[in-house]
């Protein structure tokens, strides 16, 4: 290979190689620039006066202990051995009513009355078989007494028997129906017949409705009252199956009605199901209410909050945190030569000539004491300083130069 071929060869290596490099300076560059331009559009700037004028503050990402917990929707129950519908066992017209809706009643109280001719029958042949009953006693031992000198026939004694036998079966049958009436047997004679049934409450609890009124036809299919027993009340919880892991019997909830959350009550579980409830793939979780039930009523919608173990994980305070086009961010303080943060809280305050902002996505967690826990989408410098009050401020500036900008 002569001469001129060789340094030929060697310029275009020399050319090839050249552009390599620069191609390779433009890419990087090129990611520079991006870089620098992506933060350009999360970074402010505010003057001393502004920052003095909406309050801003300034701290730490702070390592805090906090309380997770479970938000969960669910409704107020009475289970149904602590409820009852109150019928007659036999049909009537109503003759009295001794209660209304949201009456207090106790076991065996009064709730109405019931009349009816056929309880008059009843009651008529259970004397009349109690005479019977005498007469034919007397005859058998009659018959008894002639059998044992062999002056009676032994079928005689047979047949009183019977007559004994089919009277006292009847009579008792007789007399256990007009102990379900709520008739006492051993007080009744012919001067002191019943004519209405009394219709009494099987449980303590409350009156929750009422479909009897006066002069109305009770028949047995169809009940005159529901008596709640609201001192059995307790949750009925559904919870998402991701949660279900984080619970176990004897949690506290803390639970709010829906429509008056001020108030506060507890509960704790003392049942977890085993199967998803209907198409909501929410798992029921039951537990029972403790303490005051005053002002809870059967059937009320709830919010319950379930308290789970503490867990130590960074936080900020909840102003800090500020949620724009369903991201959530935070801004740290950053130095106008370097685009890190080389200041302290202290220098801040005393700062004559404005600072930098950075917004931060976050991906927030737990709130509880005023904090909600964090975890930023990228690694911030250590000691990194950031906005704790009027965070919402300074998005808002940031916003509105981005849409003047456009």
């Amino acid at each position: 290979m002569n001469t001129i071929m060789k340094k030929l060869i060697i310029a275009s290596c020399v050319i090839f190689l050249f552009s390599c490099k620069n191609n390779e300076k433009k890419e990087e560059t090129s990611k520079e620039v991006a870089s620098v331009s992506h933060e350009d559009e999360n970074r402010v700037w505010l003057s001393p006066l502004q920052i003095k004028g909406v309050n801003i503050t300034f701290g730490k990402i702070e390592m805090k202990e906090l309380t997770a917990t479970i938000r969960a929707n669910g409704a107020l129950n009475v289970p149904n051995n602590h409820r009852a519908s109150i019928t007659s066992l036999y049909p009537g017209v109503i003759q009295s009513l001794n209660v209304q809706v949201g009456d207090d009643v106790k076991k065996g109280q009064v709730l109405a009355t019931i009349a009816n001719p056929q309880f008059l029958k009843l009651q008529e042949e259970y004397l009349s078989l109690k005479s019977k009953i005498t007469l034919a006693e007397q005859e058998f031992q009659r018959q008894r007494d002639l059998n044992n000198g062999n002056a009676g026939a032994g079928r005689n004694l047979q047949t009183a028997e019977a007559e004994l036998s089919g009277l006292t079966i009847r009579q008792a049958a007789v007399q256990q129906e007009l102990q379900l009436m709520g008739i006492k047997v051993n007080r009744l004679n012919k001067d002191n017949l019943i004519s209405s049934l009394t219709v009494v409450s099987p449980i303590d609890g409350v009156i929750s409705e009422l479909y009897a009124k006066i002069g109305s036809y009770a028949d047995v299919s169809a009940p005159i009252a529901d008596v709640v027993d609201n001192s059995f009340l307790h949750l009925d919880l559904n919870v998402f199956e991701k949660d279900l892991p984080l619970l176990k019997v004897g949690q506290i909830i803390h639970f709010t009605l829906t429509n008056n959350p001020i108030r506060e009550y507890d509960a704790e579980i003392f049942s977890i199901g085993a199967s998803f409830e209907n198409e909501s793939k929410t798992i029921p979780v039951h537990a029972k209410v403790n303490g005051n039930k005053i002002g809870l009523i059967d059937g009320m919608n709830i919010t319950g909050i379930v308290s789970l173990n503490n867990a130590l994980m960074p936080a900020v305070l909840n102003d800090a945190v500020v949620r724009d086009g369903g991201k959530y961010y935070i801004f740290m303080v950053i130095d106008d030569d370097s685009h890190a943060h080389n200041t302290t809280e202290d220098s801040l305050h005393h700062n004559n000539k404005g600072t930098s902002f950075l917004r931060i996505e976050v991906i927030p967690g737990i709130s509880d004491m005023g904090y909600t826990s964090i975890t930023p989408i990228n690694e911030l410098p250590p000691n990194a300083i950031i906005v704790t009050q009027s965070a919402f401020f300074i998005n808002a500036k940031l916003v509105n130069s981005g849409e003047h900008e456009h």
